[in-house]
């Protein structure tokens, strides 16, 4: 899993893709340390570097260990991750390193637009955990359908990125998560994936009523 991991931030830094990359992995990887989500919902695949690290992190809270020796074939093959990507060729890439990864039966990718797909996941899951990494004037679109569909556990933590450098774009989103009753928000500064001349950030938003 780590050498999948390795070789899709080596391509997203060639090919200019975007990518949480290790440096926010880390910091993704600290948030599911401390709410420990058992079901995460992410929207914005790519190439499937986030929701790899997601579902490694979370497999390993679940199993209580610090290091990645699962035994995944003795573990429930119901996914713990659901993935939305819009684009249908870089669904087909995430696809195969999620297969690469051993992570198949953990992680559920749907190509689709997240504002048609969310509404078909009601009544099906709830969430303890949701991603946003797609389109970023959509961001609020999307987690308003997520609410109104009631995919969200009490307590879930809706993590987005790019807040920084897509500030203007989002606007929306973060006056609502920042100041709304709903959401204790902070922000967590960090840089761009591959550059850490570039600052970004993460906006961390924890559900207290909803």
């Amino acid at each position: 899993m780590a050498k999948v991991l390795e070789d899709i931030e080596k391509t997203a830094k060639n090919e200019f893709l975007p990518s949480i990359g290790p440096i926010k992995g880390k910091i993704m990887k600290n948030i599911i340390k401390e709410l420990k989500p058992e079901k995460a919902l992410e929207i914005g695949t790519l190439q499937g570097y986030s929701a790899i690290l997601i579902a490694i992190n979370i497999l390993i809270q679940k199993a209580g260990k610090k290091k990645m020796n699962i035994d995944f074939e003795n573990n429930s093959s119901e996914p713990i991750l659901f993935t939305l990507e819009k684009d249908g060729e870089m669904a087909q890439i995430a696809r195969s390193n999620i297969e690469n990864s051993g992570l198949s039966d953990k992680i559920h990718l749907i190509n689709g637009d997240a504002l048609k797909v969310i509404p078909k996941l009601k009544s099906k899951y709830k969430f303890d955990m949701v991603f946003l990494d797609a389109t970023k004037d959509e961001y609020l679109k999307y987690l308003q359908l997520i609410e109104q569909y009631g995919l969200l556990n009490k307590r879930a933590v809706v993590v987005a990125d790019n807040v920084i450098m897509y500030e203007d774009e989002m606007k929306d989103y973060l006056d609502y998560v920042r100041n709304s009753s709903k959401y204790i928000s902070r922000t967590t500064k960090t840089t761009l994936e591959f550059n850490k001349k570039v600052k970004d950030a993460l906006e961390v938003s924890i559900i207290v009523a909803i």
